[in-house]
């Protein structure tokens, strides 16, 4: 298991597009990713888990990732967040 702390630094927060950007990112491994905020704990693969967050822009989240390629999405989801969401 993978647990790290990241600050949401995306201007628009974690709304349509950056949230779409990340649920497809987190869709592309087998490991299960989970993102939790003040005690919630939501599926980062579900878009809708995602947005009901409702994350803004300098809100901590924890990601958290357990599977056989967890160390490639953290890499992946981690780097997305970093570069405010710019593929």
């Amino acid at each position: 298991m993978q647990r790290k702390t990241l600050v949401i630094a995306s201007a628009e927060g974690l709304r349509a597009r950056p949230a779409t950007l990340l649920v497809q990112a987190a869709a592309k491994y087998e490991s299960q990713i989970f993102i939790e905020k003040d005690g919630q704990k939501i599926n980062a693969k579900s878009l809708m888990g995602v947005l009901s967050l409702g994350l803004r822009k300098g809100e901590s989240i924890n990601l958290i990732i357990m599977g056989d390629d967890e160390e490639k999405a953290m890499n992946a989801i981690t780097g997305l967040i970093e570069k405010n969401f710019v593929v």
